[in-house]
Parts: structure tokens; sequence; C-alpha cells
């Protein structure tokens, strides 16, 4: 039988003091770095990206200069980030969109950066929330889905009704803070397969305690 659904104060209070410097692990300087970084890190990880844009961000110093890219050569360079190719579009495809749309600025709202090439909805919460300290929504990911299931915070497995339930749970406040420090929490102790629940302080109100549950 499913526990309550834990307080989601003490889930907050927990975070914060396990994780009290939770941020995004991708290098960047500018917003549109932030962008182009997330889209990259699509089915990788941000150790792998971030070994990319060091030269990346150094011969593309600009949104111009992603929009002037040669596809080929770019792709050649983002290849080990994997689905370089779809990657390439959508990067090259943003930064032409920022140039001809934006004035060269990366946009403030939801709505127009959904409308960008790669950009979904955890794309753009991530660069509005960690660039732009804008909550517009929560990121969900594979850790926060996860997390969410087993904690008990939602049911859900579609990322958008995931992330409806976790904006209903948790204050507008928290939202950016938990993006980063619930990811931390996944990739540190809630693992996939074989999480290390001794050494998780929400065992007491996860909902996998004592059960023989993978949640991918």
């Amino acid at each position: 039988m499913l526990k309550p659904a834990p307080d989601a104060a003490t889930v907050v209070a927990v975070l914060h003091e396990w994780y009290p410097d939770a941020n995004c692990a991708l290098v960047h300087r500018a917003a549109h770095e932030l962008l182009f970084a997330t889209i990259l890190s699509a089915q990788t990880t941000d150790v792998n990206v971030n070994r990319v844009t060091d030269s990346l961000f150094k011969k593309y110093a600009t949104i111009e200069a992603f929009a002037n890219a040669d596809p080929a050569v770019f792709s050649d360079e983002i290849r080990s980030t994997g689905f370089f190719r779809n990657k390439t579009r959508s990067v090259l495809g943003a930064a032409n969109m920022l140039m001809d749309e934006f004035g060269g600025e990366v946009p403030q709202t939801m709505e127009e950066l959904i409308r960008l090439p790669g950009v979904a909805r955890k794309t753009a919460n991530v660069v509005l929330g960690t660039y732009f300290g804008i909550p517009s929504g929560f990121v969900v990911d594979t850790h926060i889905k996860r997390l969410a299931l087993r904690i008990g915070f939602t049911r859900q497995t579609d990322p958008v009704k995931v992330e409806k339930d976790l904006m209903q749970v948790f204050p507008p406040e928290e939202w950016i803070f938990l993006g980063h420090a619930i990811i931390l929490h996944g990739r540190a102790i809630c693992h996939a397969r074989n999480p290390a629940c001794d050494r998780c302080p929400l065992i007491g109100t996860c909902q996998r305690n004592g059960l023989d549950v993978t949640v991918v």
C-alpha cells in the first residue's frame, strides 16, 4: 500500500540541508550558452557537454557566430554528445531564430522560448530559472520524474503532467532550487537501479521503501 505523500516542507528542508549550493552543472557565461548547452545535454552527461562546450564557446563567442556556423563542421564538433545531426539543426536553427526574430537576445518568457527549435518546457525552464531567476515552471528530467514518483508527489509519467503536479505541491520560490537539488539527489543517491536507500535522508517517506521497484 502506498504511503501518504510526504510533507513538501519537510522535503524542501532536507534538500536545502543536503544540497545548500545546488546549481546547474552546465558551464555557461551567457544565456545563449546555457540554452545551447541544455539542448546538447539531451541523452548525454553534463560532464560530456562541458567538455565539448569548453572549446565550442570559445570558437563561437556570440549568437551570430553560431548562426553562421557551417553545419557539417559543427556536427563534427558536437559528435560526442550523440544525436549530433538533430542537435546541429536545433542549435543552429535556434541561433538563427534568435538573430532574426529576437534581436540577438534570448527571450525571457516560456511562450517565446518554446518556439525555438529543439526547445521544450524542460530546456526553457532551465534557462529561465538558472540564468534569469524566473520560476516559470518545474524542470522535469529523468531524475526528477523518478524521484517524484518514488517519493509520492505524482503518479504521472508524462513530464508535463509531472511538472503540473510538482508546481501544485511546492511553492514557486523553491522551484528553481529544487530543480537542481533533486537532480543532484538522483545522481548521488536515488539511482534508477540499486538506489542507495540506506543513505537517503528521504527514505522514511519514500513510496519505494520496502518495495522492489525500479523507476527510470
